[in-house]
Formats: structure tokens, C-alpha cells, sequence
């Protein structure tokens, strides 16, 4: 495939990259519609490598990396897997299986639905958050945490007791749990830093950055990584003040790093992914009582901050849409992964920049042709007088043939203005 924009310098295309998205997801017109493309382990295919090989080597993950940008020219890139399998395998992490780590090693990562928090400690979590994590959430995430158990509560010692409480750490389980996470540490640091550097070289190539922060929605933090599914769907009945209590709580925490991190990064976009708040998961009534009013709070103070925030909504969110267009126009961006974007546009489109939505059955067994062809759909009526970026339905599939994902990335060019 022939460079897209080869006639231009690379700060010249990171400005002019920079400035369609900005447009774009302030709903201004632009001179074509965006494309940005998210991905798990598409690249690791497009490289001849297994997902185990990207998750396990940096430096695979990199070349991976590189290959599927440069290939692909988007408008903003998010680099995919930063071989965390090491570090993963390092502390025997519970809740996830990955490549090479409990599901094979072409196959993606298996999300694991576990109580990590009892329904009579909803009083510890809110009285000491991190005490909480330390002595109770963290031991049960993963083996490499057990030790943590034994940590001392600094909080509750005073004058001698302090002293008194260093005695904690000689004890051998929590020596032990100190060494792995230390030792896991300089893994994820080893990875991390030579992400960063290819994330730079990115830069200077002409490419921005698509994610510059990470947040949850505050429902979907308890319910993912403490609850559970079946915890969190019976404590909206039985536990309704202490589920809500809690959620605030989540939503306070959660929004602490997440502003100063996307500035220190200097990219403004927040990325939030959102799983229990779809049409299948719960009652329009559950949805304005337990989700929205805190996902809507994070989305403000978000704004507020001047970052931008993205919003995958996966799954199906038709009978959302009203309700959720309840935020101040042209500050944030609505990426739908099932829902349908003719629809999302005829209600949304004065409100928030779409993002979306080319369907993984279509990208997998559709030929270039009808990609094309669905594709310029949704960049004439869905990307009409801006408010549009094209991408996946959540990411591109693994599988997905590279002919298909090039008749997606080049009708935004095929389509301009």
C-alpha cells in the first residue's frame, strides 16, 4: 500500500491529525472524516506473530506496533499491548486469562467474573479505601498480593506504635509478596519505558496520540473488580444505600490521577470503556438510579478539566440515548459498538461526536467491497456536517483480513469533502 500522505512533513501531519479530531469532536465540519483504529492483537497477525509473542516481548509488540501504524496512517493512534504477560504471570493474576496465560496463544484475553468483595464489607471500603485494598482486595486479585495481608495500618498507630508496627515487615509472607511485586515492577518498568519511547517516535513520525487517560464508570468499577456481576445486580436490591454510598465514593477515587495524568501525558482524551449500563444489563429505572447520575458526574468533571472524554459503549444502548445526551455539546465523544449510529446521529448529532461503528461480522467475512460500502454509509449520513470518526465496532478484530481493514481506512479518503 502506497504512503497516504507522503507529500507532507511529519510535524506539518501531526498538526493537521491533531486539529481533524479536535474538529471532529467538537462537531466542526472537517475536510474528511476522521479514522482512528483500536485493536487488541490485530497487529500481532499483520506481523506473523502469535498474541503470546506480543504479550510475553516488548520488542514484538513494538515492531507489531509500528507496522500497523505505518500501514494504516490513522489520525491518532493508541499503541496496542505493552507485554504486561510477564509481570501478569509474576503475581498470578486472577481475574484475567491472556495469551499464553490461561486461554492459547492466538486466542484474546478472558475476563473472569469473581467476588473480590464481600457484601458485609462495604463499611471497611468506605471507612479506608486503601486499607481495604492493601490487607483484603489486593491479596484475593492475585497470589503475588497475599502477603499484603500483613501490611501494617499506619493510620491507626501513633508515636511508638509506628516503631511498633515495622515488625509487620518481617514477616515472612509479606517479605515474600514485596520481592514479586518489586520484581514485577521492574518488568512493567522495562516494558513501559520502551513503550514510551516507541510512543515518542510515533509523535515525531506525525502521529497524536488517541488516549491520553484512562477512567471507569463508577458502577462498573464495583461491579468488574469488586462485586461481580451477580454481587452487583443483587445489591441494587439489597443493598441499594451502600451500593450508592459506595459508587460515589468509587467515582471520587477514581477521578483523582486521571485529570493530572492526561495532562502530564499532553493528550486530552479520556478513554472509558462502559460494560453494565446497556440495554441487556439493566431497567431504564436502574439506569438513572445506579449508572448515569455518576458516569454523568465523571463525564463534567472531565469536562471541566478540559480533557475530552471518550465513551465506548458496548453493546446495544438504543433506549439510552436520550438520557444520555444530557451533557454540555461538542465536549465529548460517543463511541457505539452495537447501537445503531443512523439513529445515534438523529439524536445525538447536535450533542457529541460519534465514533464507530464498522461491525466485526463485517470486517471478518465481508469483502473490501461491502466494507466500502458500509463504511461510506456512515461517513454520508452519520459523518454530514462533522461529529464523525470512523473505527471499529469496539476494536478490530483479531481476525479481520487486511484488505478489509484498508477499504475501511482508505473510504475516508475514498468519501471526503
Amino acid at each position: 500500500m502506497a504512503p497516504l500522505d507522503s507529500d507532507q512533513n511529519p510535524e506539518e501531519l501531526f498538526a493537521e491529525r491533531s486539529q481533524r479530531v479536535a474538529d471532529a469532536a467538537a462537531l466542526k465540519e472537517t475536510d474528511r472524516v476522521p479514522y482512528i483504529y483500536a485493536t487488541r492483537f490485530w497487529n500481532a497477525q499483520i506481523a506473523d506473530f502469535t498474541c503470546k509473542d506480543t504479550m510475553y516481548d516488548v520488542e514484538k509488540s513494538i515492531s507489531s506496533n509500528r507496522k500497523a501504524i505505518e500501514l494504516l496512517q490513522p489520525d491518532a493512534f493508541g499503541a496496542a499491548n505493552y507485554a504486561y504477560g510477564p509481570a501478569l504471570e509474576k503475581i498470578e493474576y486472577k481475574p484475567l486469562e491472556w495469551p499464553g496465560g490461561g486461554t492459547d496463544d492466538n486466542v484474546c484475553f478472558q475476563y473472569l467474573d469473581m467476588e473480590l468483595m464481600d457484601p458485609n464489607e462495604y463499611d471497611e471500603y468506605l471507612f479506608d479505601p486503601t486499607a481495604f485494598y492493601l490487607q483484603k482486595y489486593l491479596p484475593r486479585l492475585g497470589t503475588g498480593f497475599e502477603g499484603l495481608q500483613h501490611f501494617p495500618n499506619f493510620p491507626t498507630l501513633s508515636e511508638w506504635n509506628i516503631v511498633y508496627g515495622l515488625r509487620a515487615f518481617a514477616n515472612p509472607e509479606l517479605q515474600k509478596s514485596l520481592k514479586t511485586l518489586m520484581e514485577a515492577g521492574e518488568m512493567v518498568e522495562d516494558s513501559m519505558s520502551k513503550m514510551t519511547a516507541f510512543i515518542q517516535e510515533m509523535m515525531g513520525k506525525g502521529y497524536p496520540m488517541a488516549i491520553g487517560g484512562f477512567c471507569k464508570a463508577p458502577y462498573d468499577h464495583i461491579v468488574d473488580f469488586l462485586r461481580g456481576s451477580k454481587g452487583g445486580m443483587l445489591d441494587m436490591f439489597r443493598r441499594k444505600d451502600k451500593l450508592l454510598e459506595t459508587i460515589d465514593k468509587a467515582r471520587l477515587l477514581l477521578n483523582t490521577n486521571v485529570v493530572e495524568g492526561a495532562k502530564r501525558v499532553g493528550c486530552p482524551y479520556v478513554f472509558m470503556p462502559l460494560h453494565w449500563g446497556l440495554d441487556g444489563f439493566m431497567s431504564p429505572e436502574q439506569f438513572k438510579t445506579f449508572y448515569w447520575p455518576s458516569l454523568r458526574q465523571t463525564i463534567l468533571d472531565l469536562i471541566e478539566a478540559e480533557l475530552t472524554p471518550v465513551i465506548l459503549w458496548e453493546g446495544d444502548c438504543s433506549t439510552r440515548l436520550e438520557l444520555i445526551g444530557d451533557i454540555p455539546p461538542g465536549k465529548a465523544i460517543y463511541w457505539f459498538e452495537r447501537t445503531d449510529l443512523h439513529l445515534a446521529k438523529d439524536v445525538l448529532g447536535d450533542t457529541v461526536c460519534l465514533r464507530g461503528n464498522v461491525l466485526p461480522s463485517l470486517l471478518n467475512t465481508g469483502t473490501p467491497e461491502e466494507v466500502d460500502a458500509y463504511c461510506k454509509d456512515l461517513i454520508e449520513y452519520v459523518g454530514k456536517d462533522g461529529g464523525f470518526i470512523l473505527d471499529g465496532a469496539a476494536s478490530l478484530t483479531d481476525e479481520a483480513p487486511l484488505e478489509n481493514v484498508l477499504a475501511m481506512v482508505q473510504s475516508v479518503r475514498k468519501y471526503a469533502n
